[in-house]
C-alpha cells in the first residue's frame, strides 16, 4: 500500500489515503518520491480550474529514487536519482525531433493512462500521469530525467516544474540578450525562477511587480534590480518612465490573468517581447489592440513547460544550481508532510510561501 493525497471532490479539502500500485509494465518505473513541490497548479486542479477531474492523485512536481524497472526500460536503472517530468518527452515524433519536445506527440497520452488503485479495483488517476503527493509513484519512464547530482531531493523535485517553467521562461522562450530590461509580473515561486533566469541570461535591469511588498523584497534577493508596486499608479506607464520612455524589452506574465497580460504587453518598447507564462482558466481570453502589434512590432508569445527540452535541460539546471548560479535552496519555505498538504495550499493562497516541499518519506 502506498500513502497518497487525493481530491476526491472539488473544491473540497484533500485526504490522504492508502492505494495500490498496478502491476509493473515494460516500460514502467516504480519510483520512490524523495521530496515534491507544492505547485500552484496543484492547487488549480484542487478546485477545479485545470482540465483534471475528481478523484485525482494530486501532485506533479518531483524527485525521486528508481526502485524497480520494466523489462523494457532502458533511460534509467534501480538507484537512479531521477527527477519527473510532467511532459514527457519521446524524442522521436514531429516535434520532439524539431526541438519541441515540450509538445511531444505521446505526452498526452501518457499523462492521461496513469493511475493507482483503491482496495475495490477502482482507478485513482494521477496528476499529469506522475501523482507526487505519494510515497511512490508507478510512472512511464518517459516522464522521468535520471540525474547525477548530491543535491538534496527538496531541490531536484522544483526543477520538475516551477524553476524550469520560469528559467526556462527567460532563456529558452524569450532567449533574452544580455544588457536587457526585463520585466516580471507576479513573484512567486514561477516569477521569482524567471527572475533568475533573466539575472543568468545577464539581463541589466529586472524589474518585479507584485502587490505584495514581501514578496518585491524577496525578489530583490534573487536578482531583481528594481521594485514596482501597482499601488503607485499605472504599472505599464511606471515601466515605461523607468525605462527612458521605451518600455522594456521583455516582460513576462506569470499570474495567468489576462488583464495582466495585457499591461505586461503595454509595457514593451518597440520590438519587445511579452511572455504568457502563468496558467490562466481554460475558458481565459485576452484582447490585444492590434497597432502597437503591427506598427511598433510588439511581440506575444506563450511559454509551455518554458520550452524545455527536459533531457537537455534538466541536467543543465542541475549544473547551474550545483555552482551557484541557480539558488534553489533559498526558494524552499516550508518542508512538510502528505497530511500538511492542505495547510500548504493555505499558506499559498495568502502568499506566506514561496514553495512548500512535500517529504512523503520523512
Amino acid at each position: 500500500m502506498v500513502r497518497a493525497v487525493v481530491c476526491n471532490n472539488i473544491g473540497e479539502p484533500v485526504s490522504v489515503e492508502n492505494l495500490s500500485l498496478p502491476p509493473l509494465g515494460p516500460h514502467d518505473v516504480l519510483v520512490r518520491t524523495d521530496a515534491a513541490g507544492v505547485c500552484h497548479t496543484d492547487l488549480s486542479a484542487a478546485k477545479g480550474l485545470t482540465l483534471s477531474q475528481a478523484p485525482i492523485v494530486l501532485g506533479h512536481e518531483g524527485a525521486g529514487t528508481v526502485l524497480e524497472i520494466g523489462k523494457n526500460v532502458t533511460r534509467c536503472k534501480p538507484g537512479d536519482r531521477v527527477i519527473m517530468s510532467w511532459a514527457p518527452q519521446c524524442g522521436v515524433c514531429y516535434h520532439c525531433v524539431r526541438h519541441e519536445a515540450q509538445h511531444c506527440d505521446e505526452s498526452w497520452g501518457i499523462r492521461s493512462s496513469r493511475h493507482a488503485l483503491r482496495n475495490d479495483g477502482a482507478k485513482v488517476p494521477t496528476m499529469a500521469g506522475l501523482g507526487t503527493f505519494a510515497e511512490m509513484m508507478q510512472v512511464n519512464e518517459l516522464s522521468l530525467v535520471a540525474v547525477k547530482s548530491e543535491l538534496p531531493a527538496e531541490q531536484l523535485a522544483m526543477i520538475g516544474c516551477g524553476v524550469t517553467t520560469g528559467v526556462g521562461a527567460a532563456l529558452w522562450t524569450a532567449e533574452v540578450k544580455p544588457g536587457s530590461t526585463v520585466a516580471v509580473f507576479g513573484c512567486g515561486g514561477v516569477g521569482l525562477s524567471v527572475i533568475q533566469g533573466a539575472r543568468i541570461a545577464g539581463a541589466m535591469r529586472i524589474f518585479a511587480v507584485d502587490t505584495l511588498a514581501s514578496k518585491r523584497e524577496l525578489a530583490m534577493k534573487f536578482g531583481a534590480t528594481d521594485a514596482i508596486d501597482p499601488a503607485q499608479g499605472d504599472v505599464a506607464q511606471q515601466l515605461i518612465a523607468a525605462t527612458g520612455g521605451r518600455g522594456v524589452d521583455y516582460a513576462f506574465e506569470v499570474v495567468g490573468i489576462p488583464e495582466l497580460l495585457l499591461t505586461a504587453f503595454n509595457s514593451l518598447r518597440k520590438h519587445g517581447t511579452a511572455v504568457a507564462v502563468g496558467m490562466p482558466k481554460a475558458d481565459a481570453t485576452v484582447s490585444i489592440p492590434i497597432v502597437p502589434l503591427f506598427i511598433q512590432e510588439k511581440r506575444l508569445v506563450g511559454s509551455f513547460y518554458g520550452s524545455a527540452q527536459v533531457r537537455e535541460h534538466f541536467p543543465l539546471l542541475v549544473q547551474l544550481a550545483e555552482r551557484g548560479r541557480l539558488d534553489l535552496a533559498s526558494m524552499i519555505s516550508k518542508r512538510i508532510g502528505l497530511e500538511d498538504v492542505n495547510a500548504a495550499f493555505d499558506a499559498m493562497k495568502a502568499g506566506e510561501v514561496v514553495r512548500s516541499v512535500v517529504l512523503p518519506n520523512g
